[in-house]
């Protein structure tokens, strides 16, 4: 986060500027026509468990912001947030891990519209590393408060940091259709599918675990195997 003034300005000053906001389920969230057309876009890619995993994200990242009082840029953390997980999805394919796979789509889908490199770049970052919490907590507050929206409600991390009735509300509003069961499966599916893209991610253990005759590549044997004598 060695970040000087006037790139936090810049990250924060656009969206300081608007000023619209709305309430869902119960959590006051920024309001703007780039928003807007995000949630379409993921909504339009994602099977429906997967969007409302995307929004419950979201929202759960906006009420830990509130209740630890960290200054951010909202309408980044909505994008990156609400578009986090689009590498899943059938439309978003490329060569690379998912996640950046989904970030390049990201950057896509924000490009000409009026976002600085800094903010793109941001939204950029937390959708590559919002499964890679030990790096992404660590970043700029944009990136670190949607990961911890995102490992709520991945793993529950985090939950007592809501408000009483937030998880309620939310949870009521974008149920979790089955996220458990249908996520492993998603996974299980970019595994066989792609399973060069899964060796350093988290898609190894579902590999591992759900998908028969799967083999991740080792790191002890690309430095082993590595053309030196030494």
């Amino acid at each position: 986060m060695n970040e000087t003034v006037s790139e936090r300005q810049e990250a924060v000053a656009p969206a300081q500027a608007s000023k619209r906001t709305r309430l869902i389920a119960g959590v006051s969230v920024p309001d703007g026509p780039l928003i807007t057309a995000a949630i379409d876009y993921a909504q339009r890619l994602s099977e429906p468990y997967l969007f409302n995993h995307a929004m419950r994200s979201w929202l759960f990242a906006e009420a830990i912001g509130r209740t630890k009082a960290i200054d951010y840029d909202h309408e980044v953390v909505a994008i990156g947030t609400i578009l986090h997980d689009i590498g899943l999805t059938a439309g978003v394919s490329g060569p690379n891990r998912f996640e950046v796979n989904g970030a390049d789509a990201a950057r896509s889908f924000i490009t000409g519209r009026g976002l600085s490199d800094r903010r793109a770049q941001l939204i950029w970052d937390l959708v590559a590393l919002n499964s890679t919490p030990s790096l992404a907590l660590h970043k700029e507050p944009e990136v670190a408060v949607g990961t911890m929206g995102i490992g709520l409600d991945y793993g529950g991390f985090g939950l007592d940091a809501l408000e009483a009735g937030d998880l309620g509300r939310i949870l009521s509003e974008f149920p979790r259709l089955r996220m458990k069961d249908r996520f492993s499966e998603t996974c299980c599916r970019l595994v066989t599918e792609r399973p060069e893209t899964s060796h350093d991610n988290f898609l190894r253990d579902f590999g591992e675990r759900f998908v028969p005759g799967y083999k991740a590549v080792s790191t002890v044997d690309l430095l082993v195997n590595a053309p030196f004598d030494e």
